[in-house]
């Protein structure tokens, strides 16, 4: 099953993606073998990530990034990261309501996935999603962040560019550094840019890159300063998005003129091995705990009768 399923994500069948995808988001078995295997076929994809707070209308941006990369004869993977319910696990998965004209294209593969207690505004089988649809073929993969702000700075671990967007009307001019997406940003992108206080938006953004307040660094990993662009839009009209699509452009360009690339993926490695590592210890830490004395000390915790750190100590002595 594992080796048909290999076969068909490598040759682009969208049920043996979407099949593969599932796979590995339960940790099914095989979803190790089936990864592992599939890993020698990636590494062309630009991978694009897109975050920014509530309300700045990322998804429908991806929309219009998703058509205009399409008229350029490009195929297209999105991943859209929504949080998941405290009570049941579930998510909403609304993005693909506002990515209507993308998922009807065949050249567009739109994924949905929940969060499910993930930290870092990703869900936990992002990166692997991201392989199996760079495996797949697709040139360009982008990945919407759930929207939650401080927290959202795994995204500039997982890929190669960064968007992070903001709109007018949203907060006061240091919006951006409330947000605490201070420096994880390859390009601004203020949309809704038919609203009052677009341009002074822009102008605040411009100010603070000026000033070193934002912007990712690239200095130390390209040994070539990246001119962090602002970017203004309107993804509701389409308008800007073509600007949009250069700077992006421009700056994997500059990714692979200075070094960047391969310094971006030894991040990706890292981020990913950093992840599964953590995964497995805890669950053969548990594992070898035992499920009782596990909830015990959880419950002690709970009660009172014992403190965080001294729960700690008391299960690694064990």
């Amino acid at each position: 099953m594992i080796s048909a399923l290999i076969e068909g994500v490598l040759a682009g069948e969208t049920r043996s993606i979407a099949r593969a995808i599932s796979c590995v988001e339960e940790r099914r078995t095989g979803a190790y073998e089936l990864l592992d295997a599939l890993y020698p076929h990636t590494g062309e994809a630009h991978v694009i990530g897109v975050t920014g707070a509530p309300g700045t209308g990322k998804s429908t941006l991806i929309n219009q990034l998703a058509r205009a990369y399409r008229r350029r004869g490009t195929r297209v993977g999105i991943i859209a990261v929504d949080p998941s319910s405290a009570f049941s696990g579930g998510a909403l998965l609304g993005d693909r309501i506002r990515m209507r004209d993308a998922t009807v294209d065949s050249g567009v593969f739109v994924r949905s996935m929940a969060t499910r207690g993930a930290q870092g505004g990703l869900a936990g089988a992002t990166i692997d999603a991201i392989c199996i649809l760079d495996a797949a073929g697709y040139a360009k993969v982008f990945v919407e962040t759930i929207g939650v702000g401080q927290d959202e700075i795994d995204v500039a671990r997982a890929t190669h560019t960064t968007l992070v967007v903001e709109a007018p009307g949203l907060g006061d001019d240091i919006q951006a550094i409330k947000a605490g997406l201070t420096e994880i940003g390859d390009i601004y992108v203020v949309n809704k840019a038919d609203r009052d206080g677009a341009d002074q938006a822009v102008r605040a953004l411009q100010m603070m890159l000026e000033g070193g307040i934002l912007g990712s660094e690239p200095a130390e990993t390209t040994g070539n300063t990246w001119r962090v662009p602002v970017c203004e839009t309107n993804a509701l009209e389409g308008t800007g998005i073509a600007g949009l699509v250069r700077e992006i452009e421009a700056h994997r360009a500059h990714l692979q003129q200075h070094g960047g690339l391969e310094e971006k993926e030894r991040l990706r490695a890292k981020t990913g091995l950093e992840a599964l590592l953590r995964e497995e210890l805890m669950s053969r830490f548990v594992a070898r705990l035992g499920p009782e004395e596990w909830e015990n000390v959880i419950s002690r915790v709970a009660t009172r009768h014992m403190g965080p750190h001294e729960a700690i100590a008391h299960l690694l002595a064990r």
